[in-house]
């Protein structure tokens, strides 16, 4: 009898917590790693709680040891350096023929070094963000876009089953970061369209639930506008994918763009609206707050 797949993963916040959760729930074999031990804490308690074993480590070289596959989820690159390249970084611990696959969202420079780096040590990589959010991570219901060799991809695909609703393989390393600066690119421009379309419908003194209803139904329809019509128009933002961490991601996009010699004119004026917002302390709402920065005009409803 073979034993259960080997896996780390370095990383529990809102994202990569759900996402080992799911890893331990599929019956791998877990060893999680987390910088702040408050929140590894946290996660361990929830987990035991639902009867789930998941190990601890106390740095990510002793997690990625014994592991068959070392998945990261962080914050940036400077994040992702430290856990995989600097001192006790996992990849100075991973035996050779094992897989690395990075969640984080971080430049394609970044992910074409650390594939570089881990081949060097017989390691494959596979740059893997995701998309989905919170939510997304929560009910396996992701997007992972991947960067690497076919055989890595294809090695990593039936392990992500169990947080992924779809895994597509975009080309070499760095294509899956390069595919995720798109998407965060067009999640800016369709949010900048509908704060100003909201803004429309409230001074015009529309029924808002009923103009929803209206045009979602057409060419206007999208992700954000079903998800985020409602709460954009009570002005609630207290949850969700935090503005601080869409400038970075958008940081990413403009960066390669320039590289590529484009111009990403709409790109780069949303992320200066959603700089204003940070500026007003609104780092930490959802992205959807960019309607924040277009004042309301005088004695219009908020609701329908």
């Amino acid at each position: 009898m073979t034993s259960p797949l080997s896996v780390a993963f370095l990383g529990l916040g809102v994202m990569g917590g759900p996402m080992t959760g799911h890893l331990a729930r599929a019956g791998r074999s877990v060893t999680a790693y987390n910088r702040s031990p408050r929140r590894a804490d946290k996660w361990a308690e929830i987990w035991q709680g639902e009867g789930l074993k998941v190990a601890f480590a106390d740095t990510p070289a002793q997690a990625a040891r014994d592991a068959d596959i070392v998945f990261v989820c962080v914050g940036n690159d400077e994040d992702l350096r430290e856990v995989t390249l600097g001192q006790d970084g996992a990849l100075s611990a991973m035996r050779a023929g094992s897989l690395l696959v990075d969640h984080t969202t971080i430049s394609a420079d970044m992910a074409r070094l650390l594939s570089t780096e881990a081949q060097a040590r017989g390691i494959d990589a596979v740059d893997a963000p995701v998309s989905g959010g919170e939510a997304g991570a929560v009910n396996g219901q992701l997007a992972i876009m991947c960067g690497g060799s076919d055989a890595a991809v294809e090695r990593a695909r039936p392990v992500m089953e169990c947080y992924s609703k779809s895994t597509v393989h975009v080309g070499p390393a760095g294509a899956g970061q390069t595919a995720k600066m798109a998407n965060q690119m067009c999640i800016a421009g369709v949010l900048g369209g509908l704060s100003e379309a909201i803004r429309l419908a409230q001074a015009a003194g529309l029924d808002l639930d009923k103009t929803y209803e209206a045009i979602s139904g057409g060419a206007a329809q999208s992700w954000q506008m079903d998800n985020r019509w409602s709460t954009m128009t009570a002005d609630e933002f207290d949850f969700g994918f935090a503005i601080d961490w869409m400038r970075k991601d958008l940081g990413y996009a403009l960066g390669e763009a320039k590289r590529l010699g484009l111009s990403s004119p709409i790109t780069a004026l949303v992320d200066q609206f959603y700089a204003d917002v940070q500026a007003a302390g609104g780092g930490r709402k959802d992205t959807s707050a960019l309607i924040t920065r277009l004042p309301a005009s005088k004695d219009t409803p908020t609701k329908g």
